[in-house]
């Protein structure tokens, strides 16, 4: 695909941005409003339980995995970008209602947006900034399964849900934001959620207070990220997202991050707006939304 000046210019921002102190992502060229940039739509209609895959629980039980599926009221283009959101909660609670607020959002711009329910396997906390149990791996493993078996349904069933299969992009909060970069890292990686036969790779993820301890999970061709996080964040450290966004810079990808002065965990009390705006911004680029369909 050919690159616009603006995107070239994206480029050449994000390619530094490890090196910045904040990265703020300009907003993609047009009138507004701008489609799949702005908001376009009134509302969103919402399709609630759609079962995507199945997986085992930690009993080894067959258990059911269900997302919401939110898409533009009235809307009537066939091939829409898609996006899925990950709720947070430490791989032990949250729940796929918790994703309204973004699903409606990305929606309203003209996405198919999807707010995924998925295994909770964690049996105690995880975060902080003490050593990481391996129970949270295994957790966050399992949520990466099913994120990627949400990603290959969308995919086997993009004509049914009015989505361009090769505009599939996720993000998420906390253990949702961390499952959303394993996505975008792992896709040699797919399980066996459900919908084989299937691609799982995204063409971008964002992360909303996410990160890793360890970056040995990154390698070139990944998808390029974008990071959102405040440097006072003792439940995910600061730590943990600059040296993530680093080492993707290390290996040529394009990653940016935003932090946030002072700022702890729950970044969308204070910056729900902004972490919109931007994240609209950085997945227009990515995905190439200027030539989707309109």
């Amino acid at each position: 695909m050919g690159k616009t000046l603006a995107m070239r210019r994206l480029l050449l921002l994000l390619a530094g941005a490890a090196l910045l102190a904040g990265c703020t992502l300009p907003a993609p060229p047009g009138a507004a409003p701008l489609r799949y940039r702005d908001v376009v739509f009134s509302s969103a209609t919402k399709t609630a339980d759609v079962q995507y895959g199945t997986a085992p629980d930690l009993q080894g039980n067959q258990v059911a995995l269900r997302f919401d599926v939110y898409r533009p009221a009235g809307d009537t283009v066939a091939r829409r970008p898609a996006i899925i959101w990950v709720h947070g909660g430490g791989f032990s609670g949250g729940n796929k209602g918790d994703g309204t607020d973004w699903a409606s959002a990305f929606a309203r711009r003209g996405y198919v947006a999807v707010s995924l329910g998925y295994r909770l396997l964690a049996t105690g906390p995880c975060g902080g900034t003490g050593p990481v149990p391996e129970y949270c791996y295994t957790a966050a493993e399992a949520a990466q399964h099913d994120a990627q078996a949400a990603v290959r349904y969308l995919r086997r069933n993009a004509d049914t849900l009015g989505v361009d299969p090769e505009r599939i992009a996720m993000a998420g909060e906390s253990a949702g934001a961390v499952t959303s970069l394993l996505v975008g890292w792992r896709r040699d990686d797919p399980g066996t959620s459900g919908n084989p036969g299937y691609p799982s790779d995204i063409r971008a993820a964002v992360s909303v207070a996410g990160g890793l301890p360890v970056n040995d999970y990154i390698g070139p061709g990944d998808s390029p990220a974008f990071f959102f996080h405040g440097d006072a964040d003792t439940t995910v450290p600061f730590s943990w997202a600059t040296s993530n966004v680093n080492a993707m810079a290390q290996d040529h990808l394009v990653v940016g991050i935003h932090p946030y002065s002072g700022a702890g965990h729950n970044l969308f009390n204070s910056y729900r707006n902004e972490i919109h705006q931007q994240s609209s911004y950085f997945l227009y680029f990515m995905m190439d939304l200027e030539h989707a369909s309109r």
